[in-house]
């Protein structure tokens, strides 16, 4: 008889035990960066949140003789499956000790409840979609994860492999340092005079004077960019209206880039600072004092992350995501920007890989996902 019992998280301290268990599970892990504790409980729905307008969540704890051992969260993504015609459902959140036995629990729980739904094919890890933290970390464990990027102890692939899922997605994470710049491949820079000459494009920064309207602009940009990539469900009003609440105070206008033809923006990029070495030193509390010493002197932190480069179809065989960047350089310079995190890029990104690989940077991190299908349904798992 199995040792690990599986439970439904329905009360407050069921969600204060389902938060917390990292801090016991990674405490000796030097790289593992705790989650800011009040957007978890968002986005597991324990606070509303508006990606749960629509969709829906269940959250399960795994214990053996009474101590917590493992938590995950089934995720069910209505607007997923609406966009791709398709029963999917998904899972999230996952953290266990190295035990199959607790992982496979936790698994079964999550098959259980999407059965109860009709549904039979998995995929994850998705924290809780792919406009969110995504991916689990299966080569990069030698340094701490960029700023809004996951992190697990290596043996999470087998856990998740053991159990019968397979890859169906890597994202890369690139590492490039500010003087791969000046020494750009010089068909790069042909591009980027080819499409300066070509379109009257108009760069500049997010404007501080219309911050969230500029917010709400790189947003919409983003929805239209990524039409065809690999998974990809367009946020909705609510979520990017919650999006743009929660980034105004995060975003530096100095990092970031818009793109304009004819006053329409056709392109834009952002750049986070990492704020995840205080986010270690707050441990994740925001209250009461930790949001004021997580934004005080922003100038002070020098690493970032380019978290993403959307451009509409119509342009983006154009080089205007290299010409973005451009813009961007000078600025990153003047903050005193030296190394730079590009992520994440999806290994079916072919265009941003090879741009990315042509200037100089370095595959540092790979994130999967796994999909999971009885036999039966495997022959029509394409998406």
């Amino acid at each position: 008889m199995s040792s690990i019992t599986t439970e439904p998280v329905t009360t407050k301290r069921q969600q204060n035990e389902f938060v917390e268990f990292p801090w016991d599970l990674y405490r000796d892990d030097p790289n593992w960066i705790p989650p800011l504790r009040q957007n978890l409980k968002e986005l597991v729905n324990f606070v509303p949140h508006p990606f749960y307008a629509r969709n829906k969540v269940q959250c399960f704890l795994a214990r053996r003789a009474g101590q917590v051992v493992g938590r995950i969260a089934a995720i069910l993504n209505v607007g997923h499956n609406e966009r791709y015609d398709e029963k999917r459902g998904f899972w999230g959140f996952f953290e266990s000790i190295d035990d199959t036995e607790v992982s496979g629990a936790l698994f079964d729980a999550v098959k259980a409840w999407f059965a109860e739904q009709g549904i039979q094919k998995m995929r994850g890890p998705a924290n809780p979609s792919l406009n969110h933290e995504v991916g689990t970390l299966i080569e990069g464990f030698d340094t701490p994860p960029a700023f809004m990027m996951t992190y697990n102890p290596p043996y999470y692939e087998k856990l998740i492999t053991d159990y019968g899922y397979e890859k169906t997605q890597d994202m890369y994470a690139f590492w490039g340092h500010i003087n791969m710049l000046e020494g750009l491949d010089p068909k790069l820079k042909f591009i980027v005079d080819e499409a300066k000459s070509r379109f009257n494009l108009k760069l500049r920064r997010m404007d501080r004077k219309r911050f969230k309207e500029d917010v709400h602009t790189f947003l919409d940009n983003y929805n239209r960019s990524l039409v065809g990539t690999w998974g990809f469900v367009p946020i909705d009003t609510a979520e990017v209206d919650k999006m743009a609440d929660d980034l105004k105070h995060l975003l530096v206008p100095e990092l970031t880039s818009v793109c304009e033809v004819d006053g329409k923006v056709i392109g834009s990029m952002f750049g986070m600072l990492d704020y995840n070495p205080r986010i270690k030193q707050i441990d994740g509390k925001l209250f009461p004092f930790g949001f004021m010493r997580l934004l005080w002197n922003k100038k002070a932190i020098k690493n970032m992350r380019l978290i993403s480069t959307n451009v509409v179809p119509e342009y983006q065989r154009w080089g205007i995501g290299l010409v973005i960047l451009e813009r961007l350089v000078p600025d990153i310079k003047k903050w005193g920007v030296q190394e730079v995190e590009f992520s994440w890029v999806l290994e079916s990104n072919h265009l941003s890989r090879a741009s990315l690989e042509r200037g100089g940077a370095k595959k540092s991190k790979t994130y999967r996902m796994f999909d999971y299908a009885p036999a039966e349904t495997t022959a029509d798992n394409t998406t």
